[in-house]
């Protein structure tokens, strides 16, 4: 049997996700794009990941994925919510940082500029750590070998195959200005990585 709690904290965490980035989608649209790296890769990994963000759905409704299950500790549980929380406000503060200028996918929107303050202060790419903060979060939380590492292995997939593509994009976009903010930044882990 699912713990009800894991449940709630799972939906809690997905709802949590949507309206963060909802305003900030419908806001960043308004912005027109000047140039798009969207291909075929790009297309179906964004589609990977959305599908793995809904596979946790399975086990939290109809249990299909129940054979699966393993007994849920709290000491996991509780580091779990623990990483959702962190992943979720550095997930906001990435979005409410970046602006206009977010997007979901590999583009540069017009009158674009290198946004270097706030989170992205000391890290490059906020929002992907917040996404594996995320997953780690969703991996402790949900006691299933299916759904709970579900949207942490297609995030690492995505983020394996885009993250030279993007940072090749921001220094075609920035020429200079993007090298010099590399130099002084870390990718995911401020002071480490």
């Amino acid at each position: 049997m699912n713990p009800w709690y894991a449940k709630a904290v799972l939906l809690a965490a997905s709802v949590a996700m949507v309206v963060i980035r909802a305003p900030h989608g419908q806001r960043s649209r308004q912005v027109k794009v000047a140039k798009s790296w969207r291909g075929s890769l790009e297309v179906a990994l964004l589609a990977l990941a959305w599908i793995a963000f809904f596979v946790p759905l399975l086990w939290v409704f109809p249990p299909v994925l129940a054979f699966a299950d393993y007994p849920l500790r709290p000491l996991p549980f509780l580091a779990g919510v623990v990483f959702y929380v962190a992943g979720l406000w550095l997930f906001h503060r990435s979005h409410a940082d970046l602006g206009e200028f977010w997007s979901i996918t590999l583009e540069v929107r017009e009158e674009h500029r290198l946004v270097t303050e706030g989170v992205y202060r000391r890290i490059r790419h906020p929002m992907y750590s917040a996404l594996f903060l995320y997953s780690l979060g969703q991996a402790l939380v949900v006691p299933n070998w299916v759904a709970g590492p579900a949207y942490g292995v297609a995030f690492g997939l995505l983020f394996a195959l885009r993250l030279r593509a993007e940072e090749r994009m921001m220094c075609e976009t920035f020429p200079g200005e993007y090298e010099v903010y590399a130099a002084r930044t870390k990718r995911l882990i401020p002071g480490v990585w």
